[in-house]
């Protein structure tokens, strides 16, 4: 807690003068697509409906390369539909990567993503790394710190504390440099830090301090963030939601019914919650359809501010429609 200055006779320090950074580069679609000729890996990262994704698979079209997923929730075999996952058919015209190859009963982080990307980095063919979860992306740009690995009475706990309690019991067994850092708002992050401190008697702040280096520096990737007009990208959730609908998410999530965890991770994929509400008889389609794009449209703002705050090095797409 900061105090009140008091009466001194030291002489008043001059606040320092924030470091200078430099403008963020800004690309065109034409001009970054000839960019990536060039045989180093790329990039994409952008709120989701962003076209991210058909971005990627263009540049690995025009100039080889193996279309990898950075999506959290893109991962599960469970979802195809109400992740946005490419169509099989997609998948069938270019070689893609770590796309729905975790059984959704399973836990999957960040560091198991590093672990499957490796590989990928070190293969002959040029991944296009592509997605909307800023962690994989910063953690394989940035370097992640080596936390052991949870165990699952611990997992089981925090479960319960937030089921019983809320963010509120969770918070409370988190300590003040990780809280500092850290996204209180979301479940996830919160029950992350709770669970790191509880298992290693260390909070995730200090763990991130040992962070070693990154598998990917910066310097050695084409990187780029999609931007969307806030207007424009809303129309595309509103019309993006109404396709999934018709493409069958609802039967999708239907499927899932009867062995549905809502503590899994595999089970916050966006617009689930509200599609199980209506096949449950609490609610109608077309209200668990608004609800689920406002929970898309919270979600994507979610991603704008990470992608503002941790990744001004990388180059910026405009895109207008």
């Amino acid at each position: 807690m900061s105090q009140k200055p008091g009466k001194c006779n030291e002489p008043r320090k001059e606040a320092p003068v924030p470091p200078i950074t430099p403008p963020q580069e800004t690309t065109t679609r034409a001009a970054l697509l000839a960019r990536a000729a060039e045989r180093v890996p790329v990039l994409i990262a952008g709120p989701t409906a962003s076209g991210k994704s058909a971005l990627a698979a263009e540049i690995a079209a025009r100039h080889g390369g193996v279309v990898v997923n950075a999506d959290a929730l893109q991962v599960y075999a469970d979802w195809r539909v109400l992740t946005a996952r490419p169509s099989a058919a997609e998948e069938a015209a270019l070689p893609h990567a770590l796309y729905g190859h975790v059984p959704g009963d399973r836990a999957y982080s960040v560091g198991h993503w590093l672990r499957d990307v490796g590989p990928l980095l070190a293969g002959d063919a040029r991944p296009v790394i592509v997605g909307g979860t800023g962690l994989y992306l910063s953690a394989l740009t940035e370097g992640l710190a080596r936390i052991p690995e949870i165990p699952a009475q611990v997992r089981d706990e925090a479960d319960r504390l937030l089921r019983d309690k809320g963010l509120a019991g969770l918070l409370a067994g988190i300590d003040a440099a990780t809280a500092a850092r850290i996204d209180l708002r979301n479940p996830a992050r919160v029950q992350r830090a709770w669970e790191v401190r509880r298992a290693t008697g260390r909070g995730l702040a200090e763990w991130q301090d040992r962070t070693g280096p990154p598998l990917l520096p910066l310097e050695g990737a084409l990187a780029v963030t999609v931007e969307v007009p806030k207007d424009t990208l809303e129309a595309r959730i509103r019309h993006r939601f109404d396709a999934m609908l018709a493409q069958g998410a609802l039967d999708e999530v239907r499927a899932q019914l009867d062995h549905r965890d809502p503590a899994r991770p595999s089970s916050k994929a966006i617009g689930a919650a509200e599609l199980v509400a209506h096949l449950r008889g609490e609610i109608d389609l077309p209200a668990a359809r608004d609800r689920a794009v406002i929970a898309t449209r919270q979600y994507a703002k979610r991603q704008r501010t990470w992608f503002r705050s941790r990744m001004r090095r990388w180059m910026r797409l405009s895109v207008d429609g």
